[in-house]
């Protein structure tokens, strides 16, 4: 049977999300002004409930097949790394991709609850995909992922127009390695950009003596189906997962529409090229959201 690449469909395909139909139906999902001036403010904005239960258990079933290598659509990631981490005696599983091969992670980007949030955080504006990842830190051997800004590695994109979404299918605690980051650190400006799973505390080399003295790094804690929401320049990073228990994750990355190409290379490994200043749209880049109907 040939494998079918859901990339192509820009809707949803399973009963797990129901889009709603009316303004009311729209407005249940959305964020108070009270957690958008936080995210403003901090440049993140932790506790979002994003999925229920079945939901949670449906991704965390598919992410189990997805990390086989042998997986007969394991072509379609843009990246697979089974183990992205510096230090030998850590694992931390990366990929991108994950829409495009099994149902529950295609129709996480149209969850009503995270397209409604992510218009608004980005100034109530209609939504484009990015990419996706998936983030697994193993029981008592997970690795890190070092402090740094997403845009960093994104600025073959402009203008900054992005947002950060991060969902976690296990509860996130200090022990087992959630999510820190530096309120208020989307002011800084772009940094230079570390290796990804390198020196948890490299980004400390890129920071002036004033950055480095407000460097306080708060963890968010978060239940599982929650999310965490951050501007692409805020810093954040992860340590070890030191617990008897998996950190699951998944990452959706979006931008406002309109957002356009800065590169004539390739933007995503075995994407076709939308050459540089061309509008970032089409089969890889649907539109997830235009607003309440």
């Amino acid at each position: 049977m040939p494998v079918k690449d859901l990339s192509a469909i820009h809707s949803l395909i399973t009963n797990l999300f129901q889009w709603p139909k009316t303004t009311d139906e729209w407005n249940q999902y959305k964020l108070s002004q009270e957690q958008i001036d936080f995210f403003n403010e901090n440049g993140f904005l932790g506790g979002i409930k994003m999925l229920d239960i079945m939901q949670i258990e449906q991704l965390k079933k598919e992410l189990n097949e997805l990390a086989n290598t042998d997986h007969p659509a394991h072509h379609l990631f843009y990246e697979f790394h089974s183990n992205e981490s510096s230090d030998t005696n850590t694992i931390l599983f990366h990929a991108l991709g994950a829409w495009r091969i099994t149902p529950a992670f295609h129709d996480v980007l149209w969850n009503p609850r995270f397209v409604m949030a992510a218009s608004q955080l980005l100034g109530s504006v209609p939504v484009r995909f990015w990419h996706d990842q998936l983030f697994c830190k193993p029981a008592k051997k997970g690795g890190v992922v070092a402090w740094h800004q997403d845009y960093s590695y994104w600025t073959r994109t402009k203008p900054l127009a992005h947002l950060t979404c991060w969902c976690g299918l296990d509860d996130s605690t200090k022990e087992n390695g959630c999510l820190q980051y530096v309120p208020g650190s989307h002011r800084w400006g772009l940094l230079d950009k570390p290796e990804l799973a390198g020196d948890l505390l490299g980004i400390i080399d890129y920071l002036t003596p004033q950055q480095q003295s407000q460097f306080l790094p708060v963890p968010v804690e978060t239940k599982a189906g929650e999310a965490i929401f951050h501007h692409p320049l805020t810093l954040h990073g992860s340590g070890e997962n030191k617990s008897a228990q998996p950190r699951r994750a998944f990452v959706i990355n979006v931008f406002a529409d309109g957002v356009r190409s800065d590169t004539d290379q390739s933007l995503l490994n075995g994407v076709p090229v939308i050459k540089k200043d061309e509008k970032m749209q089409g089969q890889f880049f649907p539109l997830l959201f235009e607003g309440p109907q």
